[in-house]
C-alpha cells in the first residue's frame, strides 16, 4: 500500500515539476497511439460498415478474418512487422526498424481489425428493416447507409474508443519494433517495463498513473464526443 502511494505522490511531482524525461515520452505516446489509432479508424470504419451494408461472395470468410484479427496477440504482429522491417526484408530499405513509424505501423494493424469489427457489430444492430423502409420511402443507397451510420454513432464511436484502448495500452509489439530506445522510441508502457526492471517501483507506479490520467481523459472526452448527437 505505501509503494502505491508513494508511486501517486511520485507522480503528482513528476508532472508537477515539469520533467522533461517524463514529458518527452508522453509526446512519444500521444504521437504513436494517436496517429496509429486515426490510421486505424480511417481504414477500419469504411471495411467495418461495407461488410455491414453490402452483400458479396466471401463475406463471411473475410468478416471471420476481421474477428480472427481482434484478437490478435500483439506479440506476433510486432514479430510480422519486424521481419519486414529489419533489412533483409522487403521493407528493409527504408530504415524504418527501432524508429516511432515502425511503432505506429504495428500499433495500427493491431487496432484496425478492433475497428472494423466493433463498426460491423454497430451496424448489425440496427433492425434491417429500417433500411428497406428508407429506400421505399425514397431515400438513395447513399441516403440510406448515412442515417444508418447515424443511428449507429454510439457503436462507432465505441469502436474508435476500443482501437484506442488497446494500442495506448499495447507493450510487446512497440518494444519488438522500436526498441524502447530513451528520447526516440520509449512510451510510457515501455518505460514502465524498464523501471521495473530496474527495481525503481515507485517511478514506475507514477508512469502508470500518469498512462491512466492520459488514457482517462482522452477515453472521457471521446465519450462525450459519443453522446453529443451534433457529430452525426
Amino acid at each position: 500500500m505505501n509503494t502505491i502511494i508513494e508511486g501517486a505522490i511520485k507522480a503528482f511531482e513528476l508532472l508537477t515539476t515539469g520533467n522533461s524525461d517524463v514529458f518527452q515520452v508522453m509526446t512519444m505516446t500521444l504521437l504513436v497511439s494517436g496517429t496509429a489509432t486515426a490510421i486505424s479508424v480511417c481504414l477500419g470504419l469504411p471495411l467495418g460498415l461495407w461488410l455491414a451494408l453490402v452483400d458479396f461472395v466471401g463475406k463471411q470468410v473475410l468478416t471471420s478474418l476481421v474477428n480472427f484479427g481482434m484478437g490478435l496477440p500483439p506479440v506476433v504482429v510486432g514479430l510480422v512487422v519486424s521481419l519486414f522491417l529489419w533489412r533483409s526484408g522487403p521493407l528493409g530499405n527504408f530504415d524504418l526498424m527501432y524508429t516511432p513509424t515502425a511503432m505506429i505501423l504495428a500499433q495500427a494493424i493491431i487496432a484496425f481489425p478492433i475497428v472494423a469489427g466493433f463498426s460491423f457489430a454497430a451496424i448489425l444492430t440496427i433492425n434491417p428493416k429500417l433500411r428497406l423502409r428508407l429506400l421505399s420511402m425514397g431515400a438513395t443507397e447513399w441516403q440510406a447507409n448515412w442515417l444508418l451510420i447515424k443511428e449507429a454513432r454510439l457503436g462507432l464511436m465505441a469502436a474508435i474508443i476500443a482501437g484506442f484502448g488497446r494500442v495506448i495500452s499495447e507493450v510487446g509489439a512497440s518494444m519488438m519494433v522500436g526498441g524502447n530506445i530513451k528520447g526516440q522510441t520509449r512510451v510510457l508502457t515501455t518505460a514502465i517495463v524498464t523501471e521495473v526492471e530496474k527495481g525503481n517501483y515507485d517511478v514506475a507506479l507514477a508512469i502508470a498513473f500518469i498512462l491512466l490520467i492520459i488514457a482517462y481523459s482522452i477515453i472521457v472526452s471521446l465519450t462525450l464526443l459519443q453522446y453529443d448527437k451534433k457529430i452525426l
